[in-house]
């Protein structure tokens, strides 16, 4: 089925701002709730928030196989599930629905006004339901610094992680959309030179810059995904702030690894962006040496030319940009990162979603992570306000933002922002 979504000639007639991360040809899903409070699934054109639900009351996706409330739902599960097919027929349609020379809806006033929304009088809202989360840990240049900082400089990256994408399972009931704030973390540290813990608020909370990519049903348990497949598995991806309190982890991790110091909060972006919507922007992978098992291997471009920056804003203060990475760096690829997850017969459902792992690239500016933009604070970064930053401080907002770009196209993320609040006092 072709992917007329695309073509990159294409002009809507709702006004689509310069360098805006959402044309028509990007045709993102998430969900959202109006002034009336109403809960829809919609699609994104500029600053325009497009019911989708309203749609297909009205009429626009006749002739596509859809349950009749497939779009009038607090989730995107149900229409994932769907499948590669559907998402592609729904793509199309509202491609065509905008077009700049279809004057269906164009030229209805009264449909429009039930369709058609400002961004700003929206109010964006997870937009699956996540069952399952695991995290990856798949950039060389990341594991590499921290191996360094942590462990033996001269042995940085442990001896599995050039054959296998390292991952744990993290946990989803606190991953909160673009717009929440989250909490400081309370739990137990050890400080340098003690030797008895202590309890009390992190003082080493963190930014992970990644991205996360979410699955449709994909297969039964006891089956493995094919890594030549696995894509097809894939809806889309989002921004994703994987927050992480790096003094609580320090006392926690071994042997076991990260758990109260990444389970509190991670924030994602609310504009899911497809699979059909990033196919212009792929890129060949870092070069994988030693060759990886057969069950990994791939050929051809399995990357993507994704443009990442984080900022950080203190409270009423203009933020500062401490980073400027890129997707294409990761050394493991989503289609391996899937591909393993599943080798062993684990189950994947819709809805469930896979964070990448920190995102850094080869120079200091494009690491991805405080912990590596300082060096674990003895760099710290200076603020534009005059103030530094070692990690974190309490009500600093961090921005994530993401896009890919070419001669004919520019597609984006929009924003993952989310400020940090002072902890809660446990006496």
């Amino acid at each position: 089925m072709p992917n007329i979504a695309n073509d990159p000639t294409r002009k809507s007639w709702i006004e689509v701002p310069k360098n805006s991360d959402f044309p028509i040809q990007n045709i993102p899903f998430g969900v959202f709730i109006t002034k009336e409070d109403v809960i829809t699934i919609g699609t994104r054109i500029g600053d325009s928030a497009i019911d989708m639900g309203a749609l297909q009351q009205l009429g626009y996706f006749e002739g596509i196989d859809l349950t009749d409330d497939m779009f009038m739902q607090d989730t995107l599960n149900d229409f994932i599930s769907d499948g590669k097919k559907t998402w592609r027929l729904v793509r199309n349609r509202l491609a065509e629905i905008f077009d700049s020379e279809n004057a269906t809806l164009r030229d209805n006033e009264k449909h429009k006004e039930v369709v058609i929304f400002d961004v700003k009088d929206i109010e964006m809202l997870l937009p699956v339901q996540i069952g399952d989360y695991t995290d990856f840990y798949s950039s060389k240049e990341h594991a590499t610094n921290v191996g360094k900082m942590f462990r033996d400089p001269e042995n940085a990256l442990l001896p599995n992680w050039l054959h296998i994408p390292v991952g744990y399972h993290g946990r989803s009931s606190t991953i909160v959309p673009s717009g929440v704030s989250v909490r400081r973390p309370n739990g137990q540290t050890l400080p340098a030179g003690a030797t008895e813990p202590v309890f009390g608020p992190s003082k080493l909370v963190d930014f992970e810059l990644e991205t996360a990519f979410i699955t449709t049903d994909a297969n039964l348990m006891g089956e493995p995904i094919p890594v030549d497949q696995a894509e097809e598995y894939i809806f889309g991806m989002v921004l994703f702030n994987d927050w992480s309190a790096r003094d609580i982890q320090k006392w926690e991790y071994v042997p076991l690894g990260p758990f109260l110091a990444k389970n509190f909060a991670s924030s994602i972006s609310p504009w899911i962006v497809t699979m059909d919507a990033l196919e212009a922007f792929r890129v060949k992978g870092p070069e994988q040496s030693p060759t990886p098992l057969p069950y990994l291997q791939q050929s051809g471009e399995n990357a993507f030319d994704i443009h990442l920056e984080v900022a950080i804003q203190p409270e009423n203060e203009e933020e500062t940009v401490v980073s400027k990475s890129n997707f294409k760096y990761m050394y493991w690829s989503m289609a391996q990162q899937l591909a393993h997850h599943t080798i062993n017969g684990c189950r994947i459902n819709s809805g469930d979603m896979m964070g990448s792992g920190t995102i850094s690239g080869p120079t200091p500016d494009s690491f991805g992570s405080m912990l590596e933009l300082t060096w674990g604070g003895k760099n710290p970064i200076q603020m534009k306000d005059g103030s530094e930053r070692k990690f974190i401080n309490d009500n600093d907002t961090v921005i994530i933002r993401g896009y890919c770009e070419n001669k004919e196209l520019r597609i984006g993320f929009g924003e993952c922002a989310s400020k940090l609040l002072p902890a809660v006092a446990i006496k």
